[in-house]
């Protein structure tokens, strides 16, 4: 990993939790806790303001999702602006399920991170392939679609955090091997080289998502371009904290 990058650790609650639980969380999440890893949690958004009072200053939180304007007649949505207001400054966007259960489509997503940017957010824009298109040899022909959607919309590389979730692997118990994910993790770079700048290549962290664990991260943590993770289930754990520290 470039010395450029600091290592970033999301954790991604999903639609898990209650303010019993959400007080565990924040206990284990007292550390002790590597200080050169960066750790954002992903919170339901009834809990965005219970997690920000209550969990240490030094953990970002995250909304898991937000809508592509400030507001308006969009029954079940919130803004970025809320986010904010909720004392806030992080948001995942395109998660596998928001796009594959939900049906959000590249255009809508892309729509959302340029409009979350412009708030003043921070984004976790999420990208990977179906198992389907990964053993159709598909997969960089996926996720490098899906990056062309989010090109447009990006105006601050240094307020993103590329999330590379192979959906096949999310909830599975399945995991990329590392050196599978170093290889998608280093074409992403190179696109970026390509269709951005070098700078943008070398300094925006790509993070793995799916099926990380206490047992695995640290053989994913040391391949080049692996920056880091974002972590469903085993976020809820106190596991959580050993995946954090998967560099020390």
């Amino acid at each position: 990993m470039s010395s450029q990058r600091k290592f970033f650790v999301g954790g991604n609650w999903k639609m898990n939790g209650d303010k019993a639980t959400i007080n565990e969380i924040i206990e284990f999440m007292k550390g002790p806790i590597n200080t050169n890893t960066e750790v954002v949690v992903g919170c339901p958004q009834c809990y965005l303001m219970y997690t920000r009072q209550h969990m240490p200053a030094s953990i970002g939180v995250a909304a898991q999702n937000c809508y592509k304007v400030a507001k308006g007649a969009f029954t079940g949505e919130i803004s970025p602006a809320m986010v904010k207001d909720c004392g806030c400054e992080w948001v995942i966007l395109g998660h596998s399920e928001r796009r594959n259960v939900f049906n959000e489509p590249d255009k809508l997503i892309s729509d959302k991170v340029g409009h979350a940017l412009e708030a003043g957010l921070k984004v976790i824009p999420c990208i990977g392939e179906k198992l389907e298109e990964r053993e159709g040899n598909r997969t960089e022909e996926v996720v490098f679609a899906q990056m062309k959607a989010l090109l447009p919309n990006i105006s601050d590389w240094s307020r993103v955090v590329i999330a590379y979730e192979p959906v096949w692997a999310i909830g599975t118990g399945k995991t990329a091997t590392p050196e599978q994910a170093q290889d998608v993790h280093a074409k992403l770079r190179q696109w970026l080289r390509e269709n951005v700048n070098a700078q943008v290549a070398e300094s925006t962290r790509i993070i793995y998502g799916g099926s990380v664990t206490s047992g695995n991260c640290q053989e994913l943590a040391k391949k080049t371009d692996i920056d880091g993770f974002l972590v469903g289930g085993a976020s809820l754990k106190p596991d959580f904290v050993h995946i954090i520290n998967a560099r020390t």
